[in-house]
């Protein structure tokens, strides 16, 4: 019997290796423009490989370490130029210094919130496929499958050690969370900041929120309807495969700014700690470092820098920038910063429910946070690797947050991990990125999604706001965003007679590939499973979560 599962073992292992040989399965368009430069492409993936193998060599045989830092909700220029900061009155010395070491890659497309692109970074795939394009609040009981391979698992195939601290917000269900999603280590908080900044107890009396605990509950008879944020758990911490444990929260307590300003402070300790950790061990390190400042929406407690904009994020954007200072200090303090690559960017535009309060409102491009224009998914995005990616440069190739995921396991040499059973929307940009050079990009559109739903289509400098059903795409809205950065200027009759099918069939190449590839459901189950100190408040809050689903099934 033991010969037998043994027997079926190494067949299933050739199998599985057979697989890993196979190309990696793309979109439509991919083909399209491989079958146009397979021979270049050929060339420089060569030429990429001998490069790697040098860097390698020179770093003891280790690829290099990677770490990433996503901030949240910061639009087009908002980082990185001096100038714009003068614009904005503040200043992010840090950040700017660090732009000066790395490439910004100047079309850098996320998704229109933030649950999706991190769902994107971190699987390579569009998070239609698994459902998982919308972002949520508060209790929801579904998250990231355990089924998706992250970037985090890809890595660990290649020997890095993994870590991850700061937000999260792909799921408050325990297969979804970092620590079981290939992170050795991690700290994150479950929800985000809605939570955690918008209707805490705080926010409520500042009227940042309005309706939860600031009326008269005389003609209430749902005491369920509103949510109450300190119920709710917060800040995780665990080991891969061992006790995940809520922190810094106890039975009876409730959740406010000072809670909120001691997470924070405690995510930029943690991560200085982590990279003191990664950085003593031998084995490669992937950190990920996902701040949740600069989202800050109350007066009260506040302390840190000031700025003439004096706005509620963007003095916190300058702490943050401060913080970052730390980082890259620390890095250079361990001697690590040569061997290593370091992505820094947004994950989507300004939230502009909360402009001009909040000291951001949009500025280069149209939009923000929710939106599909420019400004909801256009962001400032920098990588750093000294001596391999050229210093103080820019690439203006189109480039998706799911390419992080291919073109970082490229990197990492941990390419042959990329899972060949499913499609992968991200594609390997190292030769655009290590050669400088923007006739080496392997990406010329990008289809946006808004939830569940398909909104526009943009290719090489073009975009159509998709029309709706029955409409014809000739009278569409096309937009050359070179000249029409703000997309108020449509130039459909000029594009459309020749260019309206065009994109239809972009998008129908597109979905003929999902009917193939067909997208899945989120995984789903019990909120909070696992944690051992559930707190008595947050278990009752679980129960009424559970009460209101079944209310559907009566």
């Amino acid at each position: 019997m033991q010969k037998t599962l043994t027997a079926m073992a190494a067949l299933l292992m050739a199998g599985a290796a057979a697989a890993q040989d196979a190309p990696i399965i793309h979109d439509a368009e991919f083909y399209i423009l491989q079958a146009q430069h397979a021979e270049a492409w050929a060339e420089d993936d060569a030429a990429v490989d001998a490069k790697l193998a040098e860097a390698r060599d020179a770093n003891g045989g280790k690829p290099p370490n990677i770490i990433s830092i996503l901030i949240d909700d910061l639009g087009f220029g908002d980082m990185g130029i001096p100038e714009l900061n003068a614009v904005r009155g503040y200043q992010t010395p840090n950040i700017n210094a660090f732009s000066d070491e790395a490439m910004r890659m100047v079309r850098m497309y996320t998704e229109p919130s933030c649950t999706p692109t991190r769902v994107a970074q971190m699987t390579g795939r569009l998070p239609v496929r698994m459902g998982m394009g919308d972002t949520t609040v508060d209790i929801a009981g579904f998250g990231l499958p355990g089924e998706e391979v992250t970037l985090a698992e890809v890595l660990k195939t290649a020997g890095y050690a993994t870590s991850h601290v700061g937000k999260w917000h792909m799921g408050d269900i325990p297969e979804s969370w970092a620590m079981n999603q290939g992170f050795d280590y991690a700290q994150h908080a479950i929800h985000q900041q809605g939570q955690l900044t918008i209707f805490h107890d705080d926010a409520i009396r500042e009227q940042v929120s309005v309706g939860i605990a600031d009326f008269e509950a005389a003609y209430t008879l749902d005491n369920m309807f509103r949510p109450d944020a300190s119920a709710m758990a917060t800040v995780i911490e665990g080991e891969a495969g061992g006790p995940i444990r809520e922190i810094r929260m106890e039975p009876g307590e409730r959740w406010n700014t000072a809670k909120y300003d001691e997470m924070n402070q405690a995510f930029q300790y943690k991560t200085l700690e982590e990279l003191q950790r990664l950085s003593a061990g031998d084995a490669p390190f992937f950190l990920q470092y996902w701040p949740m400042i600069p989202l800050h929406n109350t007066r009260t407690g506040r302390s840190g820098p000031e700025s003439p904009n004096g706005g509620l994020y963007v003095d916190k954007m300058q702490q943050l920038d401060g913080w970052l200072g730390e980082l890259f200090d620390e890095m250079d303090r361990l001697g690590v910063t040569e061997n290593t690559v370091v992505v820094l960017m947004g994950d989507n535009g300004h939230f502009t429910k909360y402009s001009p309060q909040s000291g951001f409102t949009p500025m280069i491009f149209r939009g923000g946070k929710g939106d599909t224009t420019e400004g909801g998914i256009r962001v400032d995005a920098f990588i750093r690797w000294p001596g391999m990616i050229p210093a103080d440069s820019l690439v203006n190739n189109i480039i998706h947050v799911s390419d992080l995921y291919t073109t970082l396991s490229r990197l990492g040499g941990a390419s042959d991990a990329i899972p060949r059973d499913r499609l992968v929307d991200g594609v390997d940009q190292s030769a655009a990125l290590l050669m400088k050079d923007e006739t080496k990009g392997r990406r010329d559109h990008v289809i946006v999604y808004s939830v569940a739903v398909p909104k526009a289509v943009i290719k090489d400098k073009l975009k159509l706001n998709l029309p709706g059903a029955g409409e014809n795409a000739i009278g569409a809205d096309f937009f050359d965003l070179f000249r029409d950065t703000h997309e108020k200027y449509p130039i459909s009759t000029e594009i459309g007679a020749w260019g309206g099918q065009e994109f239809v069939r972009i998008l129908g190449r597109h979905m003929a590939r999902k009917e193939k590839y067909p997208d899945s459901g989120p995984a789903r189950g019990l909120p909070y499973e696992g944690i051992e100190n559930l707190r008595p408040e947050t278990q009752a809050a679980v129960k009424n979560f559970l009460l209101k689903q079944q209310a559907v099934s009566k």
